[in-house]
């Protein structure tokens, strides 16, 4: 056999070890799971690659055995043209350097790329190998169960999240990455954190009598819902909608809070988590909830605070730059 020949034959065999030992790497470092949601997300690579990973023991064995034949057959044609000590030096020195090292430390940095590349090359070497692939597959699947799907918890999600943050590679902007933190650490708040004292809440009582003087001081608080409890604080009768009010006839007639009718709320605990709290702003269709402890009004909370908590800031409307005193009547 000729140099040039050997040569050749040498330099194919090294980049078809290369190409298994990258593919080995590349293929195993691949979340099953982060396949499938690129795949559902219309990832064309992910889609390619994807079956070759869930089927990894017949992919696998057909990689590695591709691979050490390659190998096996290298360390022959170099023993043919050289002395066997010299010939196992050089094969030793190629395969470790170009046929392992090299591939890997590559395809690692661009696992999804380089699979989806060569999936092709993939299914030929499982056709090729088939005969001897096929049984390994299903031994290695009787001796080991399935892969057991990991999910991050809310704490490494954060994390994940935040790197997106100043990121010029990243599909999400800042304010999406604030949002989705927000959302993420709605269970771990408490309502009690975010409600609005009694102490700041205007309220008033079902006697209350809706004078001209009255409705003043309601228009000049600006809020849309005004919480009725009694004097005591222990029992909530309701929101009264400043919209009700508008097609009422004060001149003629005097009315108490008790003679309209009221939007009837349950007060909710103050240890209540925020997701559960937006989830009863949903099925109630309310967008204020009076808060109790100990069997007593403490607080108030609206929808607008949840979603303050969720987007990382303080919405403001043209209500909140006054500067008014609560009032109880």
């Amino acid at each position: 056999m000729s140099a040039f020949l050997t040569i050749a034959i040498v330099v194919t065999l090294l980049g078809v070890s290369a190409i298994c030992s990258g593919l080995n790497v590349a293929l195993m470092s691949l979340q099953l799971k982060d396949l499938q949601h690129k795949t559902n997300a219309g990832n064309l690579q992910a889609k390619k690659v994807l079956p070759l990973r869930r089927n990894t023991h017949l992919t696998l064995a057909a990689i590695l055995l591709t691979n050490v034949a390659a190998m096996s057959t290298t360390s022959l044609v170099l023993e043919s043209a050289l002395s066997g000590l010299l010939a196992g030096i050089i094969t030793t020195l190629l395969m470790v350097t170009f046929g392992e090292i090299f591939p890997q430390a590559l395809f690692s940095r661009k696992a999804l790329v380089y699979c989806a590349r060569l999936a092709l090359v993939m299914r030929f070497m499982i056709v090729l190998m088939y005969p001897i692939a096929k049984p390994l597959q299903l031994l290695l699947d009787r001796l080991f169960t399935k892969e057991q799907v990991s999910l991050q918890t809310r704490q490494e999600l954060g994390v994940m999240i935040t790197e997106h943050l100043g990121s010029n590679v990243s599909e999400l902007d800042d304010d999406e990455v604030e949002i989705i933190r927000g959302a993420l650490q709605l269970s771990e708040k408490r309502v009690r954190e975010i409600m609005t004292p009694i102490k700041q809440v205007y309220w008033v009582t079902p006697k209350t009598e809706l004078t001209h003087e009255k409705i003043d001081e309601i228009k000049k608080i600006g809020r849309s819902r005004i919480p009725v409890f009694n004097k005591e604080r222990t029992h909530c009768h309701g929101l009264l909608l400043m919209k009700d009010l508008v097609n009422m006839d004060f001149d003629d007639e005097t009315y108490t809070v008790q003679d309209l009718n009221l939007h009837y709320v349950q007060p909710i605990g103050s240890m209540t988590a925020l997701d559960t709290l937006l989830r009863r702003f949903i099925s109630t269709g309310t967008h204020l909830l009076p808060i109790e402890k100990d069997n007593r009004i403490v607080g108030i909370v609206t929808i607008e605070d949840v979603i303050e908590e969720i987007v990382g800031h303080e919405i403001e409307d043209e209500t909140d730059r006054r500067n008014t005193k609560p009032t109880t009547a």
